[in-house]
């Protein structure tokens, strides 16, 4: 019963992810494979357009009230503000290339919680982690909500924290 309300994937291999549930050979989870095969392709749609500075491609993943989290704390923005700073980006032919692994999505009913790991040549590993909804049957999965952060090894913590602290306050 629980099962076939909240069904856990987990997705390991690099791109083009595909999504992994134990073998079953009924319609949930056949279902279940599918909207989750769907999910990971919305993500992976995304981060192959960011790489190609793609901006049409790139922001149809979104649906009209996601949000995108960056790593600045500042970074909270709406999909017209994000397109106000990332589309000059994109027409001058510069994009972003980060390489997904190891992502997890949960999957209730129409929507999709997310996490994965993010390799990038600059920042090095990151996470990217969200919500993406279906807005209804045969319809395509959306990006609600994209948060990317840096991830911090725990023994490094201190550091950061320090850095953080003594940058002026905006």
């Amino acid at each position: 019963m629980i099962a076939a309300l909240l069904t856990v994937l987990v997705l390991q291999s690099p791109p083009p992810l595909a999504a992994m549930v134990p073998a079953r050979d009924d319609s949930v989870g056949i279902a279940a494979q599918r909207g989750a095969d769907e999910a990971a392709a919305t993500l992976d749609r995304m981060h192959q357009a960011a790489a190609d500075a793609d901006g049409a491609t790139y922001f149809a993943q979104f649906s009209d009230g996601a949000r995108f989290v960056g790593t600045d704390a500042s970074e909270h923005w709406d999909m017209p503000a994000f397109k106000a700073y990332a589309e000059p980006v994109f027409a001058r032919g510069q994009g972003w290339t980060y390489r997904p692994h190891d992502r997890t999505l949960i999957i209730s009913g129409d929507f999709a919680w997310f996490d994965e790991k993010l390799e990038n040549d600059a920042y090095g590993a990151l996470r990217g982690s969200g919500l993406l909804r279906r807005t209804g049957p045969g319809e395509i999965w959306k990006i609600e909500q994209y948060v990317l952060s840096f991830t911090v090894p725990n023994d490094r913590t201190e550091a950061v924290v320090d850095a953080i602290k003594s940058a002026p306050v905006d």
